[in-house]
């Protein structure tokens, strides 16, 4: 004897309910990696004049060259124009990044560099994933142990033990990067770090660059449980995870802070409070469609 009411509807619904329930377990607790968001941008006070447009058309062919490079390796350097209007740039991918994570990083930055710095003697766009610097013949160079940006977060650890264990990694981040030719990630007791030299720096004088980074994390960002520190050729990550690093994230070296970890995992209360209260309501309506369909039947039988 039948319940009065289609059958299709309710399995539809109890898949419905079954679905909910994958969605709530699988839902991400830690936000998306972010490679593709903007760290800093560094740009030239002057701008170069081209009447006849030979410096746009040899930095658009750089841009081009750097970008169809980043689909096959994660550092290349090149220079296009001729004379006065020769511009050296080159492009570089975080090590930890695929092929297609890093042309779709890389891929951003020409269109960034236009928009942030225009038509300037030269210009750097950090992305967390990735950067691009160009610049055109005869501009100052810098040197490679020049910061250039910096980031402490703002919660301190002071007392704990902390500044210790950290000093500890910083000390394994410097030799690994060098033994591992120019990018390395550690971790030490909670505490993780990456670093990384442009491509074209050679092991020792990475080390020395690394070395430097790491002295000015310990100066600028003291007891901070996190840091970021980007010198011309070199740039050092860390992070402090007391209560273990992020679940579900792609990677816990790179920028990811406690603040942001926490955002993901409110997120998916969220939705698994949403998608259980959807279950609850649903579960409701059917107990009401079989009381009154239960109704219905005594009524018909009389």
């Amino acid at each position: 004897m039948g319940f009065g009411f289609s059958s299709k509807p309710f399995f539809l619904f109890l898949s419905f309910l079954v679905f909910s329930s994958f969605l709530e377990l699988y839902y991400p607790l830690v936000s998306a990696s972010d490679d593709t968001t903007l760290v800093y941008k560094g740009c030239a006070k002057q701008s170069f004049t081209d009447p006849a447009g030979i410096y746009s058309q040899a930095l658009s062919a750089l841009f081009q060259t750097l970008v169809s490079q980043s689909m096959k390796v994660k550092f290349y350097k090149t220079t296009t124009g001729t004379g006065q209007t020769t511009i050296t740039g080159l492009f570089q991918c975080r090590g930890d990044l695929s092929n297609s994570d890093c042309y779709n990083c890389a891929s951003r930055l020409p269109t960034l560099a236009d928009k942030l710095c225009g038509k300037t003697l030269a210009a750097r766009i950090q992305l967390y994933g990735c950067y691009m610097l160009y610049e055109v013949a005869g501009f100052a160079q810098i040197s490679g142990m020049e910061m250039l940006f910096k980031t402490c977060g703002s919660t301190n650890v002071a007392g704990t033990g902390f500044e210790e264990r950290r000093d500890t990694a910083f000390s394994v981040l410097e030799s690994g990067v060098v033994s591992n030719h120019g990018f390395y990630t550690t971790n030490y007791q909670s505490v993780y770090l990456l670093g990384q030299c442009e491509g074209d720096v050679g092991d020792s004088d990475c080390g020395e660059c690394v070395k430097s980074a790491v002295q000015r994390a310990q100066v600028e960002c003291g007891s901070s449980i996190s840091g970021q520190i980007y010198l011309h050729k070199c740039f050092i990550s860390y992070n402090y995870y007391p209560n273990g690093a992020p679940r579900r994230s792609s990677s816990p070296y790179p920028h990811s802070s406690s603040s942001s970890s926490s955002s993901g995992q409110n997120t998916g209360r969220t939705v698994a409070i949403i998608l259980g209260g959807a279950a609850s309501v649903g579960f409701l309506v059917i107990l009401l469609m079989f009381a009154r369909n239960v109704m219905k039947k005594k009524h018909d039988d009389y």
